[in-house]
Parts: C-alpha cells; sequence; structure tokens
C-alpha cells in the first residue's frame, strides 16, 4: 500500500467515525488502566460488565487496596486468568501509591514498570487518556495492518513501528481506534466482511470474501 492509499484508507475511517474511542468504560485514567490491564484474553464487554460491579466500590488504588487481593477476585472472577490479574492489579496499586502519589504516570517507563503493564496497555493508556499518538498493536490491528498492507510484520513491534512511521499526522491520535474497530467488526480474522468493508478497493487482501447468499442482490 503506498502513501496515497494509507492517507486515503485512514480519511475514509475517519470520516465513517469522526471521533472513536475505546470500548472499555473508564472515568479515569486509573479507571482506564485497570480495565485495561483486565483486559488481556478478556472481551470489553466482560470487562464493562465486571468493571460496573467493582469501580461503584472501588475505584481508587487505596481503595482497591482496601479490598484485597480476596477482595477483588470476587469482582473479577468472571474473566479469564482473574487470580493472576488480581495479584498484579493490587501490585499496581501499591506501586502507584508508593511512587506517583496515587496517580497514573504519563511517561512509559513508569508505567511499563508497573505489574501486568506491558507496551501495547502503556500505548492503550498513553493514547486514550493522555492524547497521545501512540498505536497500541493487538491482533485485531495486527491482522489489518497485515491482510490490508497498510503496514506489514512479522512481530507486534514490527507492525507497530511500521504503523508509527507511514501514519499521516493528522491520523494518528486516532490511528489505534479505527484499526481496532475495523478488525474486531469488519475485517474479521476467520472471514472478512469484504462486501461491506469502506476500503475494499485500497486492501492487497486476495480473494474478497463473497456477501452471503441472502445478502446479494438477485439477478435482474
Amino acid at each position: 500500500m503506498n502513501r496515497d492509499s494509507r492517507a486515503e484508507l485512514y480519511r475514509r475511517l475517519r470520516a465513517a467515525n469522526p471521533s472513536p474511542t475505546t470500548e472499555l468504560h473508564f472515568s479515569s485514567p486509573f479507571e482506564l488502566l485497570v480495565a485495561v490491564v483486565l483486559s488481556a484474553q478478556a472481551t470489553d464487554v466482560g470487562v464493562n460488565k465486571a468493571m460496573a460491579r467493582l469501580f461503584p466500590v472501588a475505584n481508587t488504588p487505596q481503595a482497591i487496596l482496601a479490598l484485597g487481593e480476596a477482595g477483588l477476585r470476587d469482582f473479577i472472577k468472571t474473566l479469564g486468568l482473574y487470580q493472576t490479574k488480581a495479584k498484579n492489579v493490587i501490585g499496581l496499586c501499591q506501586r502507584l501509591i508508593d511512587l506517583h502519589d496515587g496517580q497514573v504516570p504519563h511517561d512509559r517507563e513508569a508505567l511499563e514498570a508497573l505489574p501486568g503493564v506491558g507496551r501495547k496497555t502503556a500505548n492503550v493508556v498513553l493514547n486514550t487518556a493522555f492524547g497521545e499518538p501512540t498505536i497500541a498493536v493487538d491482533t485485531h490491528i495486527f491482522r489489518v495492518a497485515n491482510r490490508t498492507g497498510l503496514a506489514r510484520g512479522k512481530t507486534v513491534r514490527a507492525v507497530e513501528d511500521r504503523l508509527v512511521r507511514v501514519t499521516p499526522a493528522e491520523y494518528a491520535r486516532d490511528a489505534h481506534h479505527w484499526l481496532i474497530l475495523h478488525g474486531r467488526y469488519v475485517c474479521k480474522a476467520r472471514k472478512p466482511e469484504c462486501w461491506r468493508c469502506s476500503v475494499i478497493d485500497l486492501c492487497d487482501h486476495r480473494p474478497k470474501t463473497p456477501a452471503p447468499p441472502d445478502l446479494t442482490p438477485p439477478l435482474a
């Protein structure tokens, strides 16, 4: 995909969704951080349901520490790997209090030093909570970038680095959200819905997936 095609791809995604954002529910950088940590191997819907129970009771590092690890597990036991996640969230809460006055740091190195926080989680927080033009590459974005030809790479980091290089500055702030939503709802893993894709003519994927028979208009 060349430079003009990349710009056109983003232009169309922006036209369809001018103000994209995460589907995780949050009202503070701390709530977002916890939600993203808990979202590993879980759906946003599942995380939102768990957070709807947890956050009214405890939505600060101090309040979650007061629950304790066992208490936190009760709120998140519907999520995969909940025991490890509870341990990590308790650990990151303690570290936020000890090192950052209970506030989520606006700094990659400090974020990645928190238990349970890797590069992808740090990128999400930096982008969504603090407005940084970072691109957090998950399985959806990795697939879309490689399948379309937008930014091919054999590793998550390679795709991230290339996306950062080739994404026009005017689209960098929202690129993460457009690409993840496109991968989640249109450019799906097993059977991409090419027939309703707004960037089908720009995409390198072959062969294109035809519309199901019940969506194909009858011949005249």
